[in-house]
């Protein structure tokens, strides 16, 4: 950006404070404080939104390091004229990578603490001279900004235990044609479809990332598809505070002010219809990348506190991405929890699922010689990036007065091989992405010998896992999520299909546990297509029978399909598309049966309890009551589980090829009526009070439950419900 001609400046310029950080209305004008360890001077940029959008700055403003400085913090306090005014800042020091220093005083850098950036107004749009990093900036407070009217909004605070999370994307949900909403693609789109959840029963949404990314990072040619690649999932943060601007139908309208209230808007009509909201924070790595990425903002502002960096400059890369942000640094630390609590108080958000959450357990690369804890170390080469039982950022949320009433999910695991599931440091208040879980069901489910014990302790909340370090909710249960194969094509296809990715297939996860019934790809033989269905019956089932939080994935309602894609971040299309259309053909039958199963456990007081269950409630059985099979061939197994809402309710699957007559646990006085069974096709996979021929479906097995029996076909799942026996 070039410097606007001017004679003097228009704001009244003094000292400021150097707290708190960012850019802050006060004594009516506007304070700036930044922290910067390494940087020998700075100089704050203002920049009006048309001088932006001609690549000009407006004013300079030098600081003054004996006046506008205090301890490693440069600030300066402002007074004048902010409406539609932007910000940044240039910093001067060492460029010297090998020290891990990143100055250069030419370029202009995003605060860490903006609430807004602006950049580009559209979604994909190329910014000038088809640059796909154009100047980015920061929105300045303004006294011209209207408090938000949130019309007493408060959090919905709903116990973990009873939670059904959907993960979802913005963008996705809206954008396909089919969606029909006014501003497809945007916060204000996810509203009008929010009754969608509410009718399917879901009470809290996991958004993908939206804090800012830039979705032309990965920007090019797609041949295979005739599109262009762009960063789609947004796992590449550029700015932590400030929502993903072109997520919003104001753009860079009033200096992104009206997209940051659309997503206050979302957050509001979510809690009016019970529906809590959390976001997907990746505080792991950002956008910047290793040493040939892009300067934008922590590299230049002091990139030896913000990332993981050896001693000789090298980036860590704990996250598989080419830089590790440096979490367990002391003021490295303090900024993710500001950050956290603007996000809980500003925004009303209900809880974060963080990213590859054990890179926040690493120890951090410090600069002054001593360690994490603060105490000399012999050789501090040997903390860095080593796993801590008790990480100080970990702590720190854990323990802090805001957040600690929010929900916190960890995906525990990183991309240098860091396993922490069961492990993960929690202060019993994390719950955890169980991956274990969803690789067990899916074993189980297409009939993998030597996985019947496995499921069974799935099926309780995985007390093998968090019996001694949480509840069952500590486990997030799920089968199918943005990474991966959706519900549909994990009954669908045995192999990846990623050629579209424009990777010769290279990338993507090879071991998926799927298996395609018999035949690959979605043109099939009818038989074949029944058994998907049955085993996406049975998927889904087994979520929600499972002590834990269950999660469903965006589209695996209706049957949505990435044609065996399993790693879709790139597709800023169709394959990432809720596709409204499809979820109405399938009204009748998919749709149905998970709303109905999803309500069906709401109902149920023993399928969501705050403990793992005990044999004064749950009962396992085989073939024959109390005899439950173990061995390495069994695929079967069931349970009776006490009800203080329904009395009690006979769950049993059977993933073997072959049919099998089971015998009931006798209950004198009562009988078992079937509720659901995922061999039969819809509408009876699920038997509502009012489902027409009901009664008729009854009869068919009353031979068998008059002898406490019941037939269930190969790949199938069962619910029964004991009543009273008016015959008796």
């Amino acid at each position: 950006m070039v410097e606007k001609s001017q004679l003097e400046s228009c704001f009244q310029v003094s000292r400021g404070y150097p707290s708190p950080f960012g850019a802050t209305l006060r004594d009516g004008g506007v304070n700036f404080a930044i922290y910067s360890l390494n940087a020998l001077s700075a100089t704050l940029c203002l920049i009006t939104l048309s001088d932006f959008q001609d690549n000009v700055v407006t004013e300079y403003i030098p600081l003054d390091p004996l006046i506008n400085k205090t301890g490693d913090v440069w600030h300066v306090f402002l007074k004048g004229d902010f409406k539609d005014m932007l910000y940044g800042y240039k910093f001067g020091g060492k460029f010297s990578p090998e020290e891990g220093h990143y100055y250069d005083s030419s370029r202009i850098l995003l605060d860490p603490y903006a609430k807004a950036v602006i950049s580009r107004g559209e979604f994909g749009a190329i910014g000038p001279d088809a640059n796909c990093w154009p100047q980015m900036a920061g929105m300045v407070p303004s006294s011209f900004d209207d408090e938000y009217d949130w019309e007493g909004d408060l959090p919905l605070k709903y116990p973990q235990k009873d939670l059904i999370i959907y993960e979802m994307h913005v963008r996705g949900f809206t954008k396909h044609e089919s969606s029909k909403t006014k501003f497809p693609g945007t916060y204000i789109g996810v509203v009008e479809k929010l009754d969608h959840l509410k009718e399917l029963g879901v009470n809290c949404i996991e958004l993908m990332p939206c804090h800012e990314f830039n979705e032309l990072e990965y920007f090019s040619y797609n041949s295979v598809l005739g599109d262009y690649k762009v960063n789609f999932w947004g796992y590449s943060t550029v700015n932590y505070f400030s929502p993903m601007i072109r997520y919003s139908s104001a753009g860079i309208k009033n200096c992104g002010r009206d997209g940051v209230n659309e997503f206050k808007f979302l957050i509001k009509e979510a809690h009016k219809r019970g529906i809590e909201v959390i976001m997907d924070v990746v505080f792991n790595h950002t956008a910047e990348g290793n040493e040939d990425g892009p300067v934008i903002s922590f590299r230049g502002v002091d990139n030896s506190v913000y990332y993981m960096v050896a001693p000789k400059g090298e980036f860590y890369n704990y996250s598989g991405c080419g830089n590790t942000f440096n979490c367990n640094h002391p003021v490295v630390r303090q900024f993710i929890v500001d950050c956290l609590r603007y996000w809980v108080s500003e925004m009303h958000v209900d809880g974060f699922r963080f990213d590859l959450a054990s890179i926040m357990t690493r120890g951090s690369s410090l600069w002054d010689g001593v360690n994490v804890l603060s105490a000399p170390a012999e050789d501090d080469i040997l903390t860095i990036g080593t796993p801590l039982g008790n990480p100080p950022l970990i702590d720190l949320i854990s323990n802090d007065p805001i957040l600690r009433g929010v929900k916190l999910i960890a995906e525990a695991w990183d991309a240098a091989g860091l396993y922490q599931v069961g492990t993960f440091p929690h202060w019993g208040t994390w719950s955890e992405w169980n991956g274990k879980y969803r690789d067990t069901v899916r074993q189980f489910i297409k009939g993998t010998d030597g996985f019947a014990g496995a499921f069974a302790e799935c099926l309780c909340g995985s007390p093998n896992i968090y019996q001694g370090v949480g509840r069952p909710w500590s486990s997030i249960n799920f089968v199918c999520a943005h990474d991966g194969f959706t519900l549909a094509d994990l009954v669908t296809y045995n192999n990846k299909h990623n050629l579209p990715n424009g990777e010769d297939n290279h990338d993507g996860e090879n071991h998926n546990n799927s298996w395609n019934c018999g035949q690959e790809g979605e043109f099939a033989s009818i038989s074949v297509k029944r058994l998907r269905k049955r085993q996406m019956r049975n998927f889904f089932l087994s979520l929600m029978v499972s002590q834990g939080i269950p999660m469903i994935y965006m589209g695996d309602e209706y049957g949505h399909t990435k044609g065996g894609n399993n790693n879709t971040y790139c597709h800023d299309n169709y394959l990432n598309y809720f596709q409204w259309d499809k979820k109405e053909e399938s009204l009748s039958d998919f749709f149905r049966f998970c709303r109905l199963v999803i309500k069906f456990r709401q109902e149920c007081e023993s399928l969501g309890l705050d403990d793992f269950p005990t044999s004064d409630r749950l009962q396992w059985h085989g073939h024959f009551p109390g005899k439950p099979d173990w061995s390495e061939t069994s695929r079967f197994v069931a349970y009776t589980m006490v009800d203080s809402v329904k009395r009690e309710l006979y769950i049993a699957f059977n993933t073997s090829h072959l049919p099998s007559t089971i015998t009931l646990p006798e209950r004198p006085g009562y009988r078992w009526e079937p509720l659901v069974d995922t061999s039969k096709p819809a509408p009876y996979d699920f038997l509502t009070p009012d489902l027409p021929g009901r009664d008729i479906v009854i009869q068919q097995y009353a031979h068998f439950l008059d002898a406490n029996m019941y037939p269930m076909l190969s790949y199938s799942s069962i619910i029964l419900l004991c009543t009273p026996d008016e015959n008796d």
